[in-house]
C-alpha cells in the first residue's frame, strides 16, 4: 500500500451546492458543465474517507483518477 499522498481528481454528478461542498474541506471543487471535480493531494484514509462521504451524501459518482507523478520533476502527471 503506498502511504505518500497523491493528487486525485474525483468527478460528481450534478452542481454541488455551498452546503454539500463544505463536506470535502481537504479538496477543492470546480465547476465542470454538469458536473463538479474535486481535486486534492490525499493519502490512501484521506481518499477511502472523501469517498465514503460520497456515498454518505447519496452523490452519483462518476469517475476517480489518481495523477502519476512524473518521475524527473515530481510534479503531477495525469493519466488519459
Amino acid at each position: 500500500m503506498d502511504a505518500a499522498p497523491a493528487l486525485y481528481t474525483i468527478r460528481l454528478k450534478g452542481r454541488l451546492g455551498i452546503a454539500t461542498l463544505a463536506a470535502f474541506p481537504a479538496i477543492q471543487p470546480r465547476q465542470l458543465g454538469a458536473e463538479t471535480v474535486l481535486t486534492g493531494l490525499l493519502d490512501q484514509s484521506a481518499l477511502y474517507g472523501v469517498l465514503a462521504q460520497v456515498e454518505a451524501l447519496g452523490l452519483d459518482l462518476i469517475e476517480v483518477r489518481r495523477h502519476e507523478r512524473d518521475a524527473g520533476t515530481g510534479s503531477p502527471q495525469g493519466n488519459a
